[in-house]
């Protein structure tokens, strides 16, 4: 979506109450300069002329920042402190591996600059439902104690498959109420079609802080409609007393715009629910990843043999939560497995993982795959055991150096840094060079 489109509706999201507004990090950085030809640094400020009393919030993958890697901590700390510059006031930090030693070097600056440090955790599953040797109740509450004690300002269960369900979220509502001290949010996806009625349990265990959208842009991936909701709750305890008319108003601003982007939708099914995450517990993104690689192998006869060897893969591997980039490297090694032979092929970024530049694992690396992985490992076959960002060299200078009169501004800078081919090709665009 493009920023002149939020621009004639900006003033009146101003005016609902919301307790922050997403505008910015997670893949929308990257859809940005990759797909709009949009320079990012540029839409928090643009909108800041006109939602003056909302915060903005953002999404942080820690010290993946924006990206699809770990960053080195003067990344980090720069890209940081430029977002505070340009007007982020609410920093949702998360880790793929819920390793919590790659917030560190984010959450100095977020706190320093006096901004809302979120302290997120990934939400996952091994069972049908929370439980089991590890995704049970006292791994969140562990992880949210945790953030307490490194200066979380809220908490919150970020759900990217949509895969919690009703009354586990009531649970686990009610267990991080209990333990931790800070204000809750929960953030899950419409994917599997239980998002309203999570949302319902988790008003009654007394969350403090849902993620919504508009009608017009909500189901499917997206998050449930606001609108309903808030008819829902209308004279109850937890009435947010939100406009409905206003809300109206607002989508109708959306369905005005949205022919523009209707042939960005998924076509490919008439079900706005994607029920393979019910079953495999595989995130639709992910799915999506698969068919494509199977596609370019002629193999996607394939599928369900790589759905069986999902589980076993990522067993394998430490029993990951399926998110970027933990979601993209198991789902690629798993493929691997079913094409070649069981780790006849294995990835640089599995490698990476096992030899600890990811950060720590939640359960244990089989022994035998980790020392298949790191056979012939450059790093050696001795993994390391600190934080990530320890053993990472700074790389803003070598990349100022390499970028030269590409770069003209400190944003410039971090944008190649953080996209060193399509950020670019989006700055040659920028100031109209040749690509070289």
């Amino acid at each position: 979506m493009r920023t002149e489109d939020m621009i004639p509706i900006a003033q009146e999201m101003d005016q609902v109450g919301f307790w922050a507004v997403e505008v910015w990090g997670g893949a929308t950085f990257d859809t940005m300069h990759r797909f709009l030809d949009e320079d990012p640094w540029e839409r928090p400020r643009i909108l800041k002329k006109y939602i003056k009393k909302t915060p903005f919030a953002m999404l942080l993958r820690g010290q993946n920042l924006v990206g699809y890697r770990h960053y080195a901590d003067d990344v980090v700390r720069a890209f940081v402190e430029k977002a505070c510059e340009v007007g982020i006031d609410v920093f949702r930090v998360f880790d793929a591996l819920n390793d919590l030693r790659n917030f560190q070097a984010a959450v100095e600056v977020i706190k320093k600059n006096g901004r809302h440090f979120q302290g997120a955790i990934c939400f996952s599953l091994t069972e049908p439902k929370m439980g089991g040797p590890l995704y049970r109740l006292q791994y969140y509450l562990d992880k949210a104690k945790t953030l307490e004690d490194m200066g979380a300002d809220s908490i919150c269960i970020k759900d990217m498959a949509g895969m919690i369900s009703p009354y586990d979220a009531y649970t686990l509502i009610k267990g991080l109420k209990e333990t931790v001290q800070l204000p809750v949010h929960l953030h899950t996806h419409f994917t599997s079609g239980m998002a309203d009625m999570c949302f319902i349990k988790a008003i009654e265990a007394g969350v403090d802080i849902l993620d919504t959208c508009l009608a017009p842009f909500s189901m499917f991936s997206s998050h449930a409609a606001i609108e309903p909701l808030t008819v829902a709750l209308r004279g109850t305890p937890r009435d947010p007393k939100l406009n409905l008319n206003r809300l109206i108003k607002l989508g109708e601003h959306l369905e005005s715009i949205a022919p523009k982007y209707i042939d960005l939708l998924n076509r490919s099914r008439i079900s706005p629910i994607d029920i393979s995450v019910l079953k495999h517990q595989i995130p639709g993104g992910m799915i999506s990843n698969l068919v494509n690689q199977l596609k370019e192998s002629n193999a996607l006869d394939r599928l369900e043999d790589v759905y069986a060897e999902l589980p076993q893969t990522r067993e394998d591997l430490g029993m990951p939560p399926l998110v970027t980039p933990t979601s993209q490297i198991i789902g690629v090694q798993a493929v691997l497995n079913v094409l070649f032979g069981r780790y006849k092929i294995i990835t640089n970024q599995v490698k990476d993982l096992c030899f600890g530049l990811y950060g720590e694992t939640p359960a244990e690396i089989k022994p035998e795959v980790r020392a298949k992985a790191l056979k012939k490992y450059k790093g050696g076959q001795k993994p390391v055991t600190g934080r990530p960002g320890d053993y990472l060299e700074s790389e803003l200078d070598k990349v100022r150096a390499e970028a030269g009169d590409l770069i003209k501004t400190e944003e410039d800078l971090l944008t190649y840094a953080l996209y060193p081919i399509t950020g670019k090709e989006f700055l040659s665009k920028k100031y109209g060079k040749q690509v070289r």
